[in-house]
């Protein structure tokens, strides 16, 4: 099990405890693309990646890797996607879950 799989089940438990939706994992968008979300609420255009490697020099925070990550996380934006982004850190203080029930709800009022 890869370290980012861990820090998504981790996520999962945290949003199940304070009984959040359900998300979708592993959200492909748009279909003509290869790209994917970690999680997704696509019903609230809503997707969460969750990042690893931040302090061990990673895929996501080297070069040609953060690149090709900007430019999916701008396309997901532009076709109407809300994205937030989580490091472990983030996670196993709550802060991550925090900021997907703020977005779900902002959602419900929408």
């Amino acid at each position: 099990m890869t370290a980012k799989s861990v820090l998504e089940d981790e996520l999962l438990v945290h949003l199940q405890a304070v009984g959040l939706p359900e998300p979708e994992r592993q959200v492909r968008f748009p279909p003509t693309r290869k790209w994917v979300a970690d999680f997704g609420w696509p019903t609230c255009a809503l997707l969460v990646e969750i990042e690893g490697g931040v302090y061990s020099g990673g895929r996501h925070v080297r070069g040609a890797g953060f690149e090709a990550d900007c430019e999916k996380y701008a396309e997901a934006v532009l076709l109407g996607y809300r994205v937030l982004r989580f490091t472990g850190g983030q996670i196993e203080t709550g802060y991550a879950v925090d900021c997907i029930k703020r977005a779900l709800t902002l959602s419900e009022e929408a």
